[in-house]
């Protein structure tokens, strides 16, 4: 069975419930704050475990965040070497407005500090066949791409967030890019889905492309392959986690050699079960949850 490697972001997400999101000059009190676990790399590890796939956690924590830890473990990923030495984790403060629309300020903290030696020391148990999943929330991401590349992983990254060092990035030892439109945008400079899956291919051939577009659901691309899923309509409650949850369950679904379309399928599943609930790990459904949902959808369109 092959493993999956999450080198990624560890955050504590202090959500703020907004009427709108502030403007320049305004104060603005919230309806409510809470505070989730969160980052990229914690959201996308614990929506891997949930649909099944055995993963291990690569990060760096501070003292504050020893309980993003505690529930990486009770989700089912292997936590055990996670960096603790760090002097504070990362936050992010987002706010969400009654729509489930969110916007978010980051703070890389541990996550981006995270040293050389201890690059190494978490890539040294995996190797060839073995799925590397990285965004862009630590430091040394070209320099951990390298080491897993010949290592010969595969290679899923999630562009996010859009910084001037990806812009100069070489991703050609990236096997799937999951990315949004407007990170798609960025990288390409065009404004149309598939104009950017091609953009993308032109300049690297054998990479796996898929292009998140909110509303308009997913398309896939490749060199032979090219899919398209729409979105299930349910309440929207709060949309962040969302492209997480999608990133963890299509990485375990095609790794597990599932049809890229059904992969799609089933993620798309997955995010509309996240978006319904407020926070981020926390609303991650389950394998079975996600089942259960799939054949309502069934039964409903029968």
């Amino acid at each position: 069975m092959k493993k999956f490697l999450n080198f990624g972001s560890l955050n504590i997400d202090n959500v703020y419930s907004v009427d709108h999101f502030v403007q320049a000059g305004e104060t603005l009190a919230p309806f409510s704050f809470e505070m989730f676990p969160g980052g990229k790399g914690l959201n996308q590890s614990i929506a891997l475990a949930r649909s099944g796939a055995e993963v291990w956690h690569a990060g760096r924590v501070g003292p504050d965040g020893e309980w993003l830890v505690k529930l990486l473990a009770e989700s089912g990923v292997h936590a055990e070497e996670i960096d603790r030495t760090g002097k504070r984790s990362g936050h992010a403060v987002i706010q969400v407005n009654p729509q489930g629309q969110n916007c978010i300020l980051l703070d890389g903290g541990a996550n981006m500090q995270i040293p050389e030696s201890y690059i190494e020391t978490s890539l040294a148990p995996f190797g060839r066949g073995d799925c590397l999943v990285l965004q862009n929330e630590v430091n040394s991401l070209p320099e951990i791409i390298r080491r897993a590349a010949q290592r010969g992983m595969d290679i899923a990254l999630n562009p996010s967030p859009i910084t001037d060092e990806l812009y100069a990035m070489d991703f050609s030892a990236v096997t799937w890019l999951i990315l949004n439109d407007l990170e798609g945008e960025a990288l390409t400079g065009e404004q149309q889905p598939q104009e950017m899956a091609r953009a993308l291919l032109a300049r690297y051939p054998h990479m796996r492309i898929v292009l998140t577009m909110g509303s308009a659901g997913v398309l896939y691309r490749d060199a032979q392959e090219s899919h398209t899923h729409g979105i299930f309509h349910v309440p929207v409650v709060d949309t962040t986690g969302a492209g997480d949850t999608f990133t963890g369950y299509f990485l375990s679904a095609v790794v597990g050699q599932r049809p890229v379309a059904e992969a799609l399928r089933i993620a798309s599943a997955a995010s509309a079960i996240a978006v319904s609930h407020k926070g981020a790990a926390v609303s991650i459904p389950t394998s079975e949850e996600v089942k259960r949902f799939l054949s309502t959808c069934e039964e409903n369109r029968g």
